[in-house]
């Protein structure tokens, strides 16, 4: 329903989004919305399997959204990721959806962010997962609670991680394949120092490996939950929906029509003097009015 970009289609999507609102909720959405980026290859879909499987095993629901980069030329994707994460078909406390980027390449599909809204209702866990090309770590970050960023070892070291610009970016640091030894260790060397030349030591870096027996599983999901725990929920959301209808209004409308508004500040200003628990489009709505 979400999906469908219809003007019907459209309206019950704003209906269903409604029903699940803070404002009709009365609190948000149960959900941990968790944010999981990294390069091709870093292997973030054995991870999700081990995740999954981690989850299910304590009786959490789980909901994963996989975001596909689309092709420039054909504006196609393979949307492979549920066939690449091992779950049980039969299992209805998972759902596992495929959705293609459309012109925003490696970043979030435009309805993945109410997709997420939607299911934070419904499930215990939901998972933004998406191909780490450059935007769309600031995409994750502005939709989930907590944002795990995947790096495989030997992808380069401290300085060419703060060159990338990705620590800024991840509430918790993964690096992957740990059964390859000192690479992995070396990897998870050069991200702690990164972190502690930004000021940010207490980002925890967790070694992982999905092979079996999975090593690390149990220590990344404490290091979400632990996050998850200390983060100020109704405040993180509320300024992601502040955030999201700002994009959506600039990206709708143009930087003429931000202009109008006073600017980007101005903007901004403006939207937190509004009510916390009002969605993206109810904010959307009132930059348009309030740009006359």
């Amino acid at each position: 329903m979400i999906e469908d970009r219809s003007p019907n289609g459209r309206e019950q999507a704003l209906a269903l989004l409604e029903e699940v609102s803070p404002r009709s909720l009365g609190a948000e959405a149960p959900a941990h919305v968790i944010g999981i980026t990294g390069p091709p290859g870093a292997g973030k879909s054995s991870l999700l399997s081990a995740l999954l499987k981690a989850w299910r095993g304590a009786d959490r629901s789980v909901a994963i959204l996989a975001v596909d980069p689309s092709s420039k030329r054909s504006g196609g994707s393979l949307l492979g990721d549920r066939a690449r994460i091992e779950h049980d078909p039969r299992d209805d406390a998972v759902l596992i959806r495929s959705t293609a980027a459309g012109g925003r390449m490696g970043g979030l599909a435009p309805p993945t962010r109410e997709a997420a809204e939607a299911l934070a209702a419904a499930f215990d866990v939901v998972v933004i997962e998406t191909v780490g090309v450059g935007q769309s770590e600031t995409d994750v970050e502005q939709v989930c609670d907590t944002t795990a960023v995947v790096v495989q070892p030997a992808s380069g070291d401290s300085l060419q991680f703060l060159k990338a610009g990705i620590m800024e970016v991840p509430d918790v640091l993964v690096v992957t394949k740990a059964d390859l030894g000192q690479p992995a260790l070396s990897a998870q060397r050069d991200l702690s120092a990164a972190l502690r030349a930004l000021g940010k030591r207490d980002t925890p870096v967790v070694a992982v490996s999905s092979l079996p027996p999975a090593k690390g599983i149990d220590e990344l999901v404490e290091a979400l939950d632990a996050h998850r725990a200390a983060v100020d929920l109704p405040e993180r959301r509320t300024r992601a929906r502040r955030l999201a209808a700002l994009a959506e209004f600039t990206a709708d409308r143009g930087e003429r029509a931000l202009r109008a508004l006073g600017g980007r500040r101005e903007a901004e200003r403006f939207l937190a003097e509004q009510d916390g628990g009002l969605g993206v489009r109810e904010l959307v709505e009132l930059l348009e009015r309030r740009r006359g």
